[in-house]
């Protein structure tokens, strides 16, 4: 987020270069699938100050009611650049009161995440050290003033990109690779239902990807699109992105043409580029999948005061209109989908403070455009059941199962297999289960989800462990030790070391692990 705090406007100049790519295949809004339903609710995000920058103070519990989600900002580095220690200490509070505020807002339905960076707060995990400071200070931190979750909000030259990191989907650069590995342990200890995780990161860093990424060309910045193998790492774990639509240079659209800030057309196309994806600098090899419409929030500046790029109520909301209902605009027409999405999560602004000071133009005008909105039919529809429940492998304490998938009038998120009093969750069509009792006969139910809840009915399969004793078949996630005896597709193997075995490691396929009897 900008943070001069005097000014409070930080430009930055996107460098271009002369020669353009001019034309590029469509892509459909089908060609990535979508992995989750959408949710319904219609979220208003704001930064507010830890800091007093001539926008007035303002206490967390006198935050107006229409924001639904309070950043709190900002938690810095504390031992420079590269150390990767995050520090936070309230300003004018004592941490009690802190506290107390925090605790005030949640009672009342907000969320209250703490935001890491702003354009001050350079972070560079370029060592495992480092990612490991930034894990545990942040841990700490949320931990001790019971923040709902972290918002990423890296600046500058927090993110970049090596000479010859090209694929997105597989980055090298260790600034990229530690951030990923940190927000998914983060994610991890605190748990992915109850965790918030989101990302402010600028058009330079996401929108630009569609014509530069990274060094990829003599004069381009090798910051260009750095955030996207980010954004591409955690999609399964990211709540919202919120890219900063505001103290941007102009950024091609994939209409390609340029789009310049302040526009309803500019905010159709950069939020269009993330629902519809992109070819990554216009690499069709190389294609960035698109966000679920849940998963993406517009950012904008509260008045003229926050940033450059400051759009009018009346253009936001028809920018709004093409995005949410499928108005278009004569300047620009959605990829993605020309009848809207609806289940857009919703805006975001920089900054609570800066909307104050501006008696509450924006939260007030569009909490009530947002709560005008007919919400989505909700999702009732269960999915069909599993079928061809078979028992693939079997040993005296282990079992494995597959079936064909079930299908959904929005998507399948996932299956249970239960058995007895246990349950197993499993994304796939396959689940291995072990720990049981040879000679054992067990009932397994396997079920189909959704994200709305929903839950197929069950189908039920009886197996009967083998007996102990003799060479067992051979199973996954099943700890063997030096000289046991399995079969496997009609021969008997010795283990040659110690392993705990994963699929792809059946005894024919690592002879450095079995032998043959």
């Amino acid at each position: 987020m900008i943070v001069n705090r005097v000014a409070f406007r930080k430009p930055w100049i996107i460098i271009l270069i002369a020669v353009l790519i001019l034309s590029l295949p469509q892509f459909l809004a089908n060609s990535i699938p979508k992995a989750h339903a959408a949710v319904s609710s219609k979220t208003i995000v704001g930064y507010w100050h830890n800091f007093d920058n001539g926008s007035g103070f303002i206490k967390l519990r006198d935050v107006s009611t229409k924001f639904d989600v309070i950043n709190v900002s900002f938690a810095e580095p504390i031992s420079g650049v590269s150390n990767g220690t995050i520090g936070f200490t309230p300003y004018t509070y004592t941490d009690a009161d802190f506290k107390s505020d925090v605790a005030y807002l949640q009672n009342q339905g907000k969320k209250v995440i703490i935001s890491i960076g702003g354009a001050n707060g350079q972070v560079q995990l370029a060592s495992t050290t480092a990612r490991d400071n930034f894990v545990n200070s942040v841990t700490a931190i949320i931990e001790k003033y019971g923040f709902d979750g972290l918002d990423v909000d890296f600046e500058g030259h927090s993110l970049f990109l090596n000479s010859g990191d090209s694929d997105f989907k597989n980055p090298t650069t260790p600034v990229i690779v530690n951030l990923i590995s940190a927000l998914r342990t983060i994610n991890d200890h605190f748990g992915t239902d109850k965790f918030y995780l989101t990302m402010a990161p600028e058009t330079f860093f996401v929108q630009l990807g569609y014509s530069f990424y990274g060094g990829s060309c003599i004069s381009c910045d090798n910051r260009a699109g750095a955030y996207l193998p980010v954004i591409y790492a955690t999609r399964d774990i990211l709540d919202w992105l919120q890219v900063q639509n505001y103290n941007s240079g102009p950024i091609t659209g994939l209409d390609d043409q340029y789009h310049n800030m302040g526009t309803a057309d500019f905010h159709v196309a950069m939020v269009d580029m993330l629902l519809t994806g992109f070819p990554v600098a216009k690499n069709s090899n190389s294609f960035f999948p698109a966000l679920r419409p849940d998963q993406v929030v517009l950012g904008l500046p509260a008045n003229v005061n926050a940033g450059g790029g400051f759009t009018s109520v009346a253009e936001v909301q028809k920018a709004l209109d093409a995005l949410i209902k499928g108005v278009q605009l004569s300047s620009y027409t959605t990829r993605g989908s020309t009848t809207g999405y609806p289940d857009l999560r919703g805006v975001m602004t920089w900054s609570i403070n800066w909307d104050k000071f501006n008696n509450f133009e924006f939260s007030n005008s569009h909490r009530a455009y947002l709560d005008a909105l007919s919400p989505p039919v909700p999702d009732t529809q269960a999915p069909t059941a599993p079928t061809n429940v078979v028992a693939d492998s079997k040993s005296s304490t282990s079992v494995s199962l597959s079936w064909t998938a079930s299908t959904d009038n929005v998507a399948v998120t996932g299956y249970t297999v239960t058995y007895g009093t246990n349950t197993v969750n499993v994304t796939g069509t396959t689940a291995s289960i072990s720990g049981l009792t040879a000679n054992t006969s067990y009932q397994f139910t396997v079920k189909a989800k959704d994200a709305a809840g929903n839950v197929s009915s069950g189908v039920n399969i009886s197996v009967t462990t083998d007996a102990q004793g003799g060479a067992q078949a051979w199973a996954p996630n099943v700890s063997y030790k030096v000289n046991d005896e399995v079969t496997y597709a009609g021969k008997t193997y010795v283990c040659r070391q110690p392993h705990t075995s994963l699929l792809g490691w059946e005894p024919s396929n690592v002879p450095a692990l079995w032998l043959v009897k």
